[in-house]
């Protein structure tokens, strides 16, 4: 694309036309995917395998590629889609549409409202017929057709979760574009994306794919605030609300201004963002986002202006990429790393914490624990290593940090075990593994990571809370010798016999499952 986004002046958007869908259920391919229920979620390869037979190999191969899998091949937090449809639910103008069983569908739709969604989210409904005969396609479509109402939206964003992607309902066939409003249709299954926080970049990267063809187009919509007359950054991750504008008073002396945060909160954000010379990979697992951007001919860089050492890096990098000035970014840092520093000193963390999580920034929150003096043994991040984690890795490799992409919960757990941490942060069965164990334990993402990271003002935010939960180590300790001795797993709680094992029951059904692992071996034999 071109190297400048032109505005229409008079805020109308030209959207690019699609083919007409009158007939687009005429001719499908019929799938041999049957939904049985009793395959559950992430049931093994049967889903994956029936994918690459219904013509979402391609698909699947661009996922391997942009979220390579780690030692578990299936995802170890909340069912992936939840990235993405919350990225779409929060979004203004913007209609969200699920495809898939009954049970997740519900299960999803629960979790956007546990978190503050204030709208409905969109089902479609199947059963093996309209599955396997491409009728469930068509109800789609139908269904696409009546929400596209320009007045109330944007665009319309439809989802296929694990079973209509395994049986290769065709969200590609639907058109571009229904009354001036845009029809993004996503596949998210979790046996090929495997976390939610990547399942973020699906959406956002097809959302910016389909806005930088509209700028290749011609004039779109100028941003609400207008364009801004200096030199932008646009910040790629979700992070807490002060952030942004804390990181845009830090490049205020540079001559540079922020622009939109992605994902983007409405849609001519991003053009916006598009606009931008520059982008701040504050999240490194944006893969998809950042090949648009890279298309775009805008340049990434990574990291962000975290405790002492990563502002002053972070400053410096963003200088060389702007061309500015060395006398001028020295004077930046030296504007805001004094109050670094005494930020840092006058709120110490004491203690040794191992951290985990799937939010994608646990290795910024790890560097700003050791500035402010804690010993972090290990970090475990359920994303992936990316060039844009490469300066964060290789900042804690050289304190003495263990850091493990691609963690499992088993790994988080090992660690705890390994390093006997003064206190444990991480997702809720890594805290239980803590507290279990009379250990503090602080979970991830509602406790350190909705807190603010940047500059002096995230210098000084994790102290009272990291220290006040060392300092209840000994508590921990009183209440596990409170519970001694009440049982775990199936035995827990308080019985007035002996709990009734029944070690005959677990022999006997260990024995069925054996017998179904071998006759599922010996038919992929045949």
């Amino acid at each position: 694309m071109s190297k400048e986004v032109t505005y229409d002046t008079a805020a109308d958007a030209e959207v690019i036309k699609g083919h007409p869908a009158e007939n687009a259920g005429e001719g499908l391919p019929q799938s041999d995917f049957t939904a049985d229920q009793s395959l559950g979620c992430h049931s093994g390869n049967t889903m994956a395998e029936a994918a690459a037979n219904n013509q979402n190999s391609e698909i699947l191969e661009k996922y391997a590629e942009d979220y390579p899998l780690g030692p578990h091949d299936k995802p170890q937090s909340m069912c992936p889609a939840f990235g993405s449809l919350r990225v779409g639910l929060r979004m203004r103008r913007v209609a969200t549409v699920l495809s898939g069983s009954a049970c997740c569908v519900y299960g999803l739709s629960f979790v956007s409202h546990f978190y503050g969604a204030r709208r409905s989210v969109g089902y479609v409904p199947f059963n093996s017929e309209t599955l396997v005969t491409g009728k469930l396609f068509e109800d789609i479509r139908d269904a696409v057709h009546e929400l596209a109402d320009p007045d109330h939206y944007d665009a319309v964003v439809v989802t296929n979760l694990c079973v209509p992607t395994a049986s290769g309902v065709p969200l590609r066939l639907l058109p571009n574009e229904i009354n001036g409003v845009r029809i993004i249709g996503i596949d998210v299954p979790g046996f090929g994306v495997p976390t939610h926080a990547e399942a973020k970049d699906i959406l956002a990267g097809a959302m910016l794919n389909f806005a930088r063809q509209e700028v290749e187009a011609g004039p779109v919509q100028a941003p609400v605030g207008g364009k801004n007359d200096r030199p932008s950054i646009a910040i790629l991750g979700e992070m807490f609300p002060a952030d942004p504008m804390v990181l845009g008073a830090m490049i205020e002396p540079l001559g540079l201004a922020t622009g939109p945060v992605l994902p983007a909160r409405e849609w001519r954000e991003l053009y916006a963002a598009l606009d931008c010379q520059v982008v701040a990979a504050i999240h490194p697992f944006y893969t998809a986002t950042l090949r648009e951007f890279d298309a775009a001919g805008r340049q990434a860089v990574g990291s962000a202006p975290v405790g002492y050492d990563g502002t002053a890096n972070w400053l410096s990098s963003i200088g060389e990429a702007f061309g500015v000035p060395s006398k001028q970014v020295a004077k930046a840092q030296n504007m805001f790393l004094p109050s670094i520093r005494e930020a840092l000193k006058n709120n110490p963390i004491n203690g040794k914490i191992t951290l985990s999580g799937y939010e994608g920034s646990e290795l910024l929150v790890a560097r700003l624990l050791i500035d402010s003096g804690a010993e972090v043994p290990y970090v475990g991040t359920a994303c992936p290593k990316t060039e844009m984690s490469a300066s964060d890795a290789a900042w804690l490799n050289e304190k003495g940090t263990v850091v493990k992409f691609r963690a499992s919960l088993e790994d988080d757990l090992a660690a705890i075990d390994a390093f006997d941490p003064d206190l444990a942060i991480g997702t809720t069965p890594v805290v239980q593994h803590a507290k279990e164990q009379g250990r503090p334990g602080l979970y991830f993402t509602n406790l350190v990571s909705a807190r603010p990271l940047m500059g002096a003002a995230g210098a000084g935010s994790l102290a009272q809370v990291i220290n006040a939960a060392i300092s209840n180590r000994e508590r921990m300790a009183d209440l596990k010798g409170f519970f001694e001795g009440v049982g775990s797993d199936d035995t827990a709680g308080v019985w007035e016999g002996s709990p009734n094992l029944r070690p005959d029951f677990r022999a006997q059904h260990q024995k069925k499952l054996d017998k179904a692992a071998r006759a599922a071996k010996a038919q992929e034999m045949i």
